[in-house]
């Protein structure tokens, strides 16, 4: 019973709903849902934070706005538990912010904001680092053993939700670039279109227009399109109808 005392139902059916992506879904409001779902779903826990690490970058998250400072505070400090957890790679914690020596100005910044124990959980999952910190208003809120149970479902829930997150980027990355070739595309068609309409050349000769003046001034032939259609556009419409 001990064991699993940080986890009830509605905690693990939140962690795993956080891997079911959709088209609004972003690292942040994954992060958002993660700190939501352990501020309710934990016993005992009163708030929670999430840093998201990748390549030096910080993104923080946080059930409340006085977490998110404690932090960003502890990071300024360079002392406290969160800070410890991503150093070592192993879960720190304050069984009481009132009698642990370890890190005084950390301790000082939790018990502005009401804190009275906490528990940082480092997660590694593919190109980032995860450190998931809760918190608690009463001593002694994280067992040890509970902790051991919650830090195994943490890691096999948030590796998927960001592996999820990840393929999600990709392919909403992919779906982007080719939205920007198809409509690069449409505008080089138009451009030439007004060559040939100018000039009375061929397509291919049209574009080969394009190509040359693009490499003399050293602009993509796409945005040389663009500027080409919108002069004749502004042009059309100054014409009288």
């Amino acid at each position: 019973m001990e064991s699993t005392a940080l986890i009830t139902p509605g905690l693990a059916r939140d962690l795993a709903a956080l891997g079911r992506l959709g088209e609004d879904t972003s690292m942040e409001s994954v992060l958002r849902g993660l700190t939501t779902a352990l501020a309710t779903g934990v016993p005992g826990c009163a708030g929670a934070s999430a840093e998201h690490w990748r390549d030096q970058r910080v993104l923080v998250s946080g059930s409340h706005s006085e977490l998110i400072m404690l932090v960003e505070g502890e990071r300024e400090v360079g002392e406290g538990p969160s800070v410890e957890a991503r150093k070592s790679g192993a879960r720190a914690s304050v069984s009481d912010v009132l009698t642990d020596g370890r890190w005084p100005r950390y301790d000082a910044l939790a018990t502005r904001w009401g804190v009275r124990s906490a528990l940082a959980v480092p997660i590694d999952v593919a190109q980032a680092q995860l450190v998931v910190g809760l918190y608690s208003v009463r001593p002694g809120a994280f067992s040890p053993q509970g902790a051991h149970s919650l830090t195994d479902m943490l890691t096999e829930q948030l590796g998927v939700a960001m592996a999820n997150m990840w393929d999600f980027e990709e392919v909403r990355t992919d779906a982007a670039q080719l939205q920007e070739a198809l409509a690069g595309r449409a505008l080089i068609d138009q451009a030439k279109g007004i060559i040939m309409q100018t000039s009375g050349c061929t397509a291919e000769d049209a574009f080969e227009e394009l190509r040359r003046i693009s490499q003399h001034h050293q602009v993509k032939v796409a945005d040389l399109a663009r500027l080409l259609v919108e002069e004749h556009q502004r042009k059309s419409r100054r014409s009288p109808g």
